[in-house]
């Protein structure tokens, strides 16, 4: 493996800053942070830490470079972008093995998430020349109105360990077609991929002397992190990661009255109704419970089922969780891995605990897994619990299944909305009204609505978000572009007259 972090530049101690390009890596000598491997529990590499002088020379080099970057033409930009992304196709198969490596999923879900970013790459130059304003019609005469958009100016773009680079390039891939230049700040559980990613697009910022265009700090949150946040010069902060992260992150944004893109927790549940077809929703709750060892944001938390096929579906879910195979993920048939650390079983753990004092039966697993040397491994957990049990309120980042039942779909819909988090939803249904109320005005408060497919696994051509303690943000597809740039309403006067709106009469 030590071959693999050469292949990318990485070194037993890295630079923990950068304004991008081959010689663009800043001398840090900030306190040495530590990689660890969830799959053994062994230090990989070290990185020196960004300290406040290292973050105000990124800074200043990211505001020198907005000022070039945003006057570049968008479809230039554009270009650009597609250069990052061939350079993504090149090194696939070996930065998704490092994302294995240093935060835990399999080997299909590590090389999946690269291809997101490649997918992200081909999205933004296709967004590059479709950067739209309206038109309106004046109601003065000879006036022409119509609308266009700006570049913000630096981006930052704080990112969560369960997605080390995917979330890098949901924004920065878009924010650089929309002019803005990027400051990324990695989770300190996974600063190495951060590192790869930088090293592996220097050419491209070599070939278009781009330093300062893509920029990056790691640090803990409360130093570095706080610096971004707080920083009047960035006047976006795109922050992924838990709901209390981004209370912090949203009081300290708002307060400077800067924006703030929040992609916060999950809480996902599945509704299944009688009429389902479970061999689908067995199959589709195992990769959304299962995946990633349950730590995505669109986890299948929640299963919300009707009474009178709950135990034919819970015979056919244990039978199916007894097949998936955990182990080492660098490994060939692994379907689970570890979690990221041992707070992470500690916290599982203790909700196990506080489900059952709240009158929950464990059905299956919640065991550590023996057998395996170092890491982080756990059996995943299935939990019958009542509907308004207190524990479900809450979002435990790590394989543990929920299981409620419901008699009618009013009621569904109701335990479906009753957590304070609102990310992706659910129904498995062959009833078209079923279909409709999930997805009408009274169904799923969901920022993400899916009908007989899973919670997990969304495609990048829609708008990723969720609302209420999700934080309402909206990142990748669709017109989620519109966060990274400022809009600006233009009225021409091509006449010789001097009318005004609203039929207002100022003649001097």
């Amino acid at each position: 493996m030590q071959d693999l972090l050469k292949s990318f530049g990485l070194r037993e101690v890295n630079s923990g800053a950068a304004v991008g390009g081959s010689d663009g890596w800043i001398e840090t000598g900030g306190t040495p942070l530590t990689s660890y491997s969830p799959i053994d529990g062994r230090p990989i590499a070290q990185v020196a830490q960004c300290t406040a002088d290292d973050y105000q020379q990124v800074m200043e080099a990211a505001q020198r470079a907005f000022e070039r970057w945003r006057m570049m033409p968008a479809p230039k930009r554009g270009q650009v972008v597609r250069a990052m992304g061939d350079r993504l196709r090149q090194f696939k198969d070996p930065l998704g093995m490092l994302v294995t490596w240093e935060m835990g999923k399999i080997k299909a879900e590590g090389a999946g998430e690269v291809q997101e970013m490649i997918d992200m790459a081909d999205f933004a130059v296709g967004l590059s020349r479709q950067l739209y304003g309206l038109t309106m019609a004046s109601e003065r005469p000879r006036h022409r109105m119509y609308e266009q958009w700006h570049p913000l100016g630096p981006v930052g773009i704080v990112t969560a360990f369960n997605f080390p680079v995917a979330v890098w390039a949901w924004n920065a891939m878009v924010a650089a077609v929309c002019g803005d230049v990027c400051i990324w700040k990695p989770s300190s559980k996974t600063p190495l991929t951060a590192i790869a990613v930088h090293h592996i697009i220097a050419p491209v910022v070599d070939q278009y002397d781009l330093k300062g265009v893509f920029n990056l700090v790691i640090g803990q949150g409360g130093h570095v992190g706080e610096l971004l946040i707080n920083d009047r010069r960035v006047p976006l902060i795109s922050a992924t990661g838990s709901c209390a992260m981004g209370r912090r992150v949203g009081v300290a944004v708002a307060q400077r009255y800067g924006r703030s893109l929040l992609e916060l927790g999950g809480n996902n549940a599945i509704i299944i109704c009688e009429d389902a077809d479970l061999r689908l929703a067995v199959r589709a709750v195992t990769f959304g419970a299962l995946g990633t060892a349950g730590q995505r944001c669109t986890t299948t938390r929640r299963i919300i089922i009707h009474n009178r096929i709950k135990q034919a579906f819970l015979d056919a879910l244990i039978k199916a969780y007894a097949q998936v195979t955990i182990g080492d993920p660098r490994l060939d048939g692994v379907l689970m891995g570890p979690l990221v650390d041992e707070n992470a079983v500690q916290a599982m753990m203790a909700a196990m605990e506080t489900g059952r004092s709240q009158g929950g039966r464990l059905l299956h697993g919640g065991q550590r897994i023996k057998g395996i040397e170092g890491g982080y491994y756990l059996e995943p957990a299935i939990m019958e619990v009542a509907d308004g049990c207190p524990v479900v309120q809450s979002e435990t980042f790590a394989p543990l299944l929920y299981i409620m039942g419901f008699d009618t779909l009013d009621q569904a819909l109701a335990i479906n909305n009753n957590v304070p988090q609102g990310l992706s939803s659910s129904v498995f249904t062959n009833d078209i009204r079923n279909m409709e109320a999930f997805l009408s005005h009274g169904g799923s408060d969901c920022g993400i609505a899916n009908v007989n497919i899973g919670t997990s696994g969304a495609e990048i051509g829609g708008a990723f978000g969720g609302e209420k303690q999700t934080g309402g943000g909206r990142e990748a597809g669709s017109d989620a572009w519109k966060a990274y740039m400022r809009r600006q309403t233009c009225t021409i006067n091509w006449g010789g007259e001097m009318p005004l709106a609203q039929g207002i009469k100022f003649d001097l």
